[in-house]
């Protein structure tokens, strides 16, 4: 499949890339900066240039699956949070519905389900919630992906990944993008909302 990855430049995303065309998939890797595109195309990946404060509805063209992974980061300000992890995941989403894509996926956080009870990042899980809660409505095809707090860890390619709850647990990045890559490559868009921590179950027994 041809898949539009949002993020591709950040940390998980950069190494979700390589996992889907490790799969077999064609990833394209949406970057906001010409020289982010060299990295990827060292390794044979194919780049889009796109910023989520502009236009960038080119980036869907002829594409099957999207995850977003995009996200301000964690030295900006509230204003950055909302335009890119609120305001670019909602674009996003209309561009996908637009382009008639058949999965979208999107990496979201725990504490999302509750943010006005967050004693932390509160601006950040209430830009996320609203984004889960816009791609719910939307009538697309759709699976989000709640992780615990991220780490980066080696992965050990065994997760929990469950439906429901409030604990938050750890989880490196790298089977967060092993859990994304699987999602992606079993292609059954259920509807549902998925939390991960780190755990004992295989990746590919998850799902």
């Amino acid at each position: 499949m041809k898949v539009l990855v949002i993020g591709a430049n950040g940390q998980v995303g950069h190494q979700l890339v390589e996992k889907l065309k490790d799969k077999g998939h064609q990833p394209v890797a949406m970057v906001r900066k010409e020289e982010q595109v060299e990295q990827f195309k060292d390794k044979g990946i194919d780049t889009v240039l796109g910023d989520l404060q502009k236009d960038f509805s080119h980036a869907f063209e002829d594409v099957d699956s999207v995850v977003f992974a995009a996200g301000s980061g964690g030295d900006t300000g509230t204003d950055m949070t909302v335009l890119i992890d609120q305001e670019g995941a909602i674009e996003s989403v209309d561009n996908a519905k637009k382009a008639g894509v058949k999965h979208f996926v999107i990496l979201s956080s725990m504490g999302a389900d509750d943010p006005k009870n967050a004693e932390q990042i509160q601006p950040y899980l209430y830009a996320k919630h609203r984004a889960d809660e816009y791609l719910r409505d939307s009538g697309l095809d759709f699976t989000i992906l709640r992780p615990g707090k991220l780490t980066n860890d080696p992965g050990t390619g065994k997760v929990r990944l469950f439906e429901g709850g409030t604990e938050i647990a750890e989880i490196p990045r790298e089977d967060v993008a092993n859990v994304l890559t699987h999602i992606v490559d079993t292609n059954k868009p259920e509807g549902k909302t998925y939390y991960l921590h780190e755990g004992d179950t295989p990746v590919e027994d998850t799902l």
